[in-house]
């Protein structure tokens, strides 16, 4: 990738650009004085130096993009959408003029990031303000739920940096992400999570304590993803994006087996069930609430999620 003023400056004449530049020629204008001097398509690092050589001195590739470039997933989209990591948003500060074009959205703001990220030519920024400004990108509250669940549950930043960023920012298109670090706050650290309290919201059961970290006397048992302490009953949401591996099963099947030796009611969903399943979900939570409060309260401790 290289700029006009760049090949200018090595250089290129004028009548040497048009020609490199010619229809079947070997150089190639992806954005308005932006030349990739190959031919082909474009790999996403040369379309992140054109944003970046595009958008001007600076310019910070933030959002979905800054996401990928950290290595963290990025939501799913529908089969036919096209992929998100497609867009390239870009932060500018306020009063250096550029229009967003072709793959890259210009964002002007006033609160330019005081640290970056770097990766050869490539700036790009922390993970806190790459999911705050992603959130605006996306087109629903469960996409942000999964990617904030995700941020905090993978460890990329703390909620106290994300909420930093949230209170810093803009108000306007920061419904989604707001609700969502509520929802984390809370101790949600999934979009299966969420799915299944929003589902026992709307059935009127009482809401758990998410990721409740349970204790008998001083030892530790497990990390309960909802955790009735009435009904010494634990939900746990399985999910095949965390146990791909046998140590993986292994480690829930330990955990299991750790919670029912000291008379936890354990009952395991697939977020598949939660989403299409709903009835079934609800009447199991039901069952097993009536079932643990029938007896004697467990000696477990239950101590809220570590942000």
């Amino acid at each position: 990738m290289i700029s006009r003023a760049q090949a200018l400056e090595c250089g290129v004449t004028h009548s040497a650009l048009r020609y490199r530049l010619r229809d079947g020629g070997p150089w190639q204008r992806l954005l308005p004085g932006d030349y990739l001097t190959v031919t082909g398509a474009p790999t996403v690092p040369q379309t992140e130096i054109a944003a970046l050589l595009y958008a001007g001195p600076g310019s910070v590739i933030t959002g979905l993009a800054a996401l990928r470039r950290h290595g963290m997933r990025l939501p799913r989209v529908a089969p036919g959408v096209p992929p998100l990591s497609a867009a390239i948003s870009v932060l500018i500060p306020v009063g250096q003029v550029r229009r967003s074009r072709s793959f890259v959205s210009v964002r002007p703001t006033a609160h330019m990031p005081e640290r970056v990220c770097y990766e050869g030519v490539v700036q790009f920024t922390l993970p806190a303000r790459a999911v705050a400004d992603a959130a605006r990108e996306l087109g629903s509250f469960r996409e942000v739920r999964g990617m904030v669940a995700d941020t905090i549950q993978q460890r990329w930043c703390t909620l106290d940096l994300l909420a930093a960023e949230v209170a810093s920012g803009p108000v306007r298109g920061s419904a989604w992400l707001r609700r969502s670090l509520t929802e984390a706050i809370g101790g949600i650290r999934s979009g299966a999570e969420g799915d299944l309290s929003d589902l026992l919201r709307r059935s009127g059961l009482p809401i758990p304590m998410f990721n409740a970290r349970l204790y008998v006397g001083q030892t530790f048992v497990a990390v309960a993803d909802a955790w009735w302490a009435e009904a010494g009953l634990a939900v746990e949401v399985d999910s095949r994006e965390w146990h791909l591996s046998p140590e993986d099963w292994e480690r829930t099947l330990e955990r299991h087996a750790r919670m029912s030796a000291h008379g936890i009611i354990v009952l395991h969903f697939t977020p598949r069930q939660i989403r299409d399943e709903p009835g079934r979900v609800i009447a199991g939570i039901k069952s097993a609430l009536t079932a643990g409060r029938s007896r004697p309260a467990l000696a477990v401790r239950a101590l809220p999620s570590e942000g």
